[in-house]
């Protein structure tokens, strides 16, 4: 249990232990590309990650016009967050070299938030947060719910707010059969740093948490090491103060889908180009706009205007969130800071930004086609749910025979419990694409046949 007077020490936090291959750990080891970097290279080249190219962000998957997918959302939170980090890591660095304390680990942040930044979203299931939401109702609402007298609470409720970071965690550090020990066996820094929410589901109030009970254990040994304040009391509810680096990679999140969805909703002719436009000059003083407007009148084409105007707010928004996590080190350090980066920023930005939010749900989030993805994801994630969790639940029927041996083998549908069979269900589903999955949907339907 922490009291006001702890307060986390950026020496532990930062530590390139690896988890699952603890034995092999050498701090002392040398070379050109540091753990961090490895992280980062590894997500890069691996095949959850690839797949977010055929995951939808928030509008449909590209016709003839280029929106963003999960892919290309993460490679740009990525770029977003190392600059973040990197400013911060040049002032951390001033403001310890001047107290006489070591400012190496510094030069880690960017490499670090980097790759947590590619891998906040490994862990969402086909068609965007409808998809989260198929799935828990399944449970909560749908034929799941009869499941519930044969599972624990914690694991009820796990499935019943099934989360896409949670899953993220469980991706990244579960051993899925025929894998290594630690999954992807990364860093325990960049581990931390995707747990926007750490604790259990069972104190979830808006249906927000940040490991399953099967990685509670893993996420506990995480933290411990790092040195993160412990909130709960043995028996109770794990539950802990962020990683400071969490503020960074969520507001890169944050910045990055706000003002590209309102990009590619102009692409789209969702919204008008001066909506969009008078939209993100709101972050600037009457000076800054003047000169932004002035430039703008050097291309004609309004796509690029756009891009202009979203280079500027980002820029913008990357700085005024740099300058609010300095300016707050020590109550984040502490675990007392209240609200994200992006709530602390100074009036005008925070002002735009909430402006901003406003108009995507009202004009971009209720758009005939975003409203379309999220009703035939629904039904999709439903339907798949419904056949593959009776199939493990009734694995000796013909038809369950047939469907279980289409389970890619490193997913357990074998399991000695119930809980971890329907987790074989959701990491299978979850790490489907849009694509496969509407296409296993029309196979099981009887809407199509394999070419012959």
């Amino acid at each position: 249990m922490t009291d006001s007077k702890q307060k986390m020490i950026w020496a532990k936090l930062i530590n390139d232990k690896r988890f699952g291959l603890e034995d092999y750990h050498d701090p002392k080891k040398n070379s050109t590309r540091t753990d961090f970097r490895r992280d980062y290279d590894r997500l890069v080249f691996s095949s959850p990650f690839r797949r977010l190219q055929n995951k939808t962000q928030v509008f449909p998957l590209p016709g003839s016009i280029f929106v963003h997918n999960r892919l290309t959302h993460s490679l740009e939170v990525s770029c977003v967050g190392k600059s973040m980090a990197d400013s911060i890591a040049q002032a951390l660095k001033t403001r310890y070299a001047a107290i006489g304390e070591p400012t190496e680990h510094f030069d880690h942040l960017g490499d670090i938030v980097a790759a947590a930044c590619l891998a906040h979203d490994l862990g969402n299931p086909p068609f965007g947060h409808s998809g989260e939401k198929a799935i828990s109702t399944f449970f909560s609402e749908g034929p799941g719910k009869e499941i519930q007298s044969m599972l624990s609470p914690e694991e009820w409720s796990d499935l019943t707010r099934f989360e896409g970071n949670a899953n993220a965690f469980r991706v990244l550090t579960h051993q899925f059969r025929g894998r290594r020990r630690g999954g992807f066996a990364m860093t325990y820094s960049m581990l931390a740093s995707i747990v926007k929410y750490p604790y259990e589901s069972i104190l979830s109030t808006k249906g927000k948490f940040g490991f399953f009970t099967s990685e509670k254990a893993d996420f506990e040994r995480v933290a411990s090491e790092l040195g993160m304040l412990r909130l709960s009391a043995d028996g109770e509810p794990l539950r802990y103060v962020r990683h400071p680096l969490v503020y960074i990679v969520e507001a890169a999140d944050d910045i990055c889908y706000e003002v590209m969805d309102l990009e590619d909703a102009h692409k789209l002719r969702i919204l008008p180009l001066a909506t969009v436009v008078e939209a993100l000059l709101a972050f600037f003083s009457p000076e800054r706009r003047a000169h932004i407007e002035q430039s703008m009148l050097r291309v004609s084409d309004p796509n690029e205007q756009v891009a202009y105007l979203r280079s500027c707010v980002v820029g913008a928004l990357v700085d005024r969130c740099a300058e609010t996590f300095i300016a707050n080190e020590d109550s984040i350090l502490e675990g007392t800071f209240e609200g994200s980066l992006l709530q602390n920023i100074p009036d005008r930005e925070r002002s735009a930004y909430e402006n901003c939010n406003v108009l995507s749900w009202n004009k971009i989030y209720c758009a005939a086609e975003v409203v379309d993805v999220e009703l035939a994801g629904n039904r999709i994630i439903s339907f798949l749910m419904e056949r593959l969790v009776e199939a493990v639940m009734n694995p000796t029927l013909n038809y369950s025979r047939l469907l279980l041996a289409k389970f890619p083998e490193q997913y357990d549908v074998e399991s000695p419990t119930l809980f971890g069979k329907l987790q074989a269900v959701l990491d299978h589903i979850s790490g489907m694409t849009d694509v496969y999955a509407l296409d296993l949907y029309r196979k099981l339907n009887g809407m199509s046949l394999p070419a012959v």
